[in-house]
C-alpha cells in the first residue's frame, strides 16, 4: 500500500473541535482504499484542552509522531501579553520547524506517495507546503474552513500573514480539498487562473461505526418535557441565540407554549457562563440548561435522545455547514436550524428534509413557528431525514473521494 503523510494540530487527545473526527475517519478507512496513513501532529502540551476519550478512536498500528510545539499565549506571554513574532500565522507557529525536521524524518523512513495537511491550524498547511517543497511530493491541502473571507482574520497582521499561506498553499498544492460546495466556488473566484480540477469539495460527514450501538428508534419516557438540544460551540458572532431565547420566552409568556412541556439544553457552548447570564436576562432559567462537555459516545447518544436538535448559523458563515449537522441527519431526529436561507446549513436541512429551517435573526418568525413545529414533534409527524438520506455523508464514502485524490496525485508524480 501506499503511504499518506497527514499534518494534523487537531488529533487526540486534543479536543474541543470538530475537525478531529475528519482526520480520525480519514486515517480510519484510508486501508480500506490501498493506503497506509501516517500522522504527524503536534505535542499535546500545545493542546489548549485535551481530554483521552478519542485515544481509543486512532486506529491500532497507525505510526503517529509528535513535534515539538507551544501554545504561545500559555507558554510564552508575560503577564498575559506575548509577542506578535510568537503567535503568526498562529499561535502554535513553534510547531513548525520541528515539524518540518520530524516530516523529513518520516518521509525518508516511509516513502509516503503524498502529504495531507488540514486547515485549520495555519501552521499546519505551512508545514505541508514546507515539506512538498523539500520532498518534492504532492500536497493536498484540506481546508476544513475558508482561511480568509471579507470579514476574517480582523486583526491585519494575522490577515496578511493567512493571505501569503494561502497563495503559497493554492499555488504549490497538487490538490485542494473544501467542505462545501461554496466554499469552492469562493477559492475558485479567488484562483481563477488554477485549473478547476485541481479544487474539490469533500464534505463532513458521520461515522456509521458510531451509531451502532444505538438502538434504531427510542421513545420519549411519559412524562419528560420535550427537549431541544444544542450540542457544541454558541459563539455569540456566528451562532446567536438570543433571538431564539427571546422568541421561546414570548411563547411561554402567553401560553402558547408551557413551562413544565418543554426545555432547551445548551451543551458545550465554549462559554458557559456567558450563556447563563444570557438565559436569566432572558427570565429562561426554568427551561434553558447549560451544561459541560460530553465525551464524544455521550454527546452523540444524548443526541440521538433529544427530541429536536438545534442548528444556529448566521449569514456570515453561509458557505460553511456545521460539522455537527451531519451527525444529526444521521440520528434521524428532527433539525430545527436557525440560520440564512440562503446558506449552505440551509440548503443541507432541505437537500436532507431533515427538519425546519427558520431565520436565526428574527424573533417574530422563530415565536411564530415554534408552537406548531413542536407539536408535530409531538405527533411524529415533523420532517427527519432518513437512513438512505444520511448515508451520502458517510465517513466510508467521503474516504474513498480522499483517497482518489490521492490516487490521481500518485500516479501524477509515478
Amino acid at each position: 500500500m501506499k503511504g499518506a503523510l497527514f499534518i494534523v494540530f487537531h488529533w487526540p487527545p486534543f479536543s474541543g473541535s470538530s475537525g478531529v473526527h475528519r482526520s480520525l475517519r480519514f486515517t480510519k478507512y484510508l486501508p480500506e482504499q490501498g493506503w497506509t496513513p501516517l500522522v504527524l501532529s503536534a505535542s499535546p502540551r500545545a493542546f489548549p484542552t485535551r481530554g483521552d476519550d478519542l485515544l481509543g478512536e486512532i486506529t491500532p498500528g497507525t505510526v503517529v509522531r509528535r513535534a515539538f510545539a507551544l501554545d504561545a499565549a500559555r507558554h510564552l506571554a508575560v503577564r498575559g501579553r506575548y509577542l506578535r513574532a510568537t503567535a503568526l500565522p498562529d499561535r502554535w507557529v513553534s510547531w513548525w520547524l520541528p515539524a518540518v525536521a520530524t516530516g523529513l524524518q518520516m518521509i525518508r523512513r516511509h516513502r509516503p506517495a503524498v502529504i495531507y495537511a488540514t486547515y485549520p491550524i495555519a501552521t499546519a498547511h505551512l508545514i505541508g507546503i514546507t515539506l512538498a517543497r523539500l520532498s518534492g511530493l504532492p500536497l493536498v491541502a484540506d481546508y476544513r474552513d475558508a482561511m480568509v473571507t471579507a470579514d476574517m482574520p480582523a486583526d491585519p497582521a494575522v490577515r496578511r500573514a493567512y493571505q501569503r499561506i494561502e497563495q503559497r498553499v493554492m499555488a504549490g498544492a497538487g490538490a485542494a480539498i473544501f467542505t462545501t460546495p461554496r466554499s469552492l466556488e469562493l477559492y475558485r473566484q479567488r484562483y481563477p487562473a488554477l485549473p478547476p480540477g485541481k479544487m474539490h469539495c469533500i464534505r463532513n460527514g458521520y461515522d456509521e461505526g458510531d451509531f451502532s450501538a444505538f438502538p434504531a428508534d427510542s421513545a420519549r419516557p411519559p412524562g419528560r418535557r420535550l427537549r431541544l438540544l444544542h450540542s457544541g460551540l454558541l459563539q455569540l458572532d456566528e451562532r446567536d441565540p438570543r433571538p431564539f431565547l427571546a422568541a421561546l420566552g414570548d411563547c411561554l409568556g402567553d401560553g402558547r407554549l408551557r413551562r413544565d412541556e418543554v426545555e432547551v439544553v445548551f451543551r458545550a457552548t465554549g462559554d458557559d457562563e456567558g450563556h447563563r447570564r444570557l438565559v436569566a436576562e432572558a427570565g429562561l432559567g426554568d427551561v434553558v440548561r447549560i451544561e459541560p462537555p460530553l465525551p464524544y459516545a455521550a454527546a452523540l447518544r444524548e443526541m440521538a435522545d433529544a427530541d429536536v436538535l438545534l442548528v444556529f448559523q448566521d449569514r456570515f458563515c453561509n458557505h460553511l455547514v456545521p460539522a455537527k449537522l451531519y451527525e444529526y441527519i444521521r440520528t434521524g431526529r428532527p433539525v430545527l436550524a436557525l440560520t440564512d436561507r440562503l446558506g449552505e446549513t440551509a440548503e443541507l436541512v432541505e437537500e436532507s428534509a431533515a427538519g425546519r429551517v427558520l431565520d436565526l435573526a428574527s424573533r417574530e418568525e422563530i415565536a411564530a413557528a415554534l408552537p406548531g413545529f413542536l407539536a408535530d414533534v409531538r405527533r411524529g409527524i415533523a420532517p427527519h431525514a432518513t437512513l438512505a438520506q444520511a448515508e451520502r455523508y458517510s465517513r466510508r464514502a467521503q474516504t474513498a473521494e480522499l483517497a482518489a485524490v490521492f490516487a490521481r496525485l500518485a500516479g501524477t508524480m509515478g
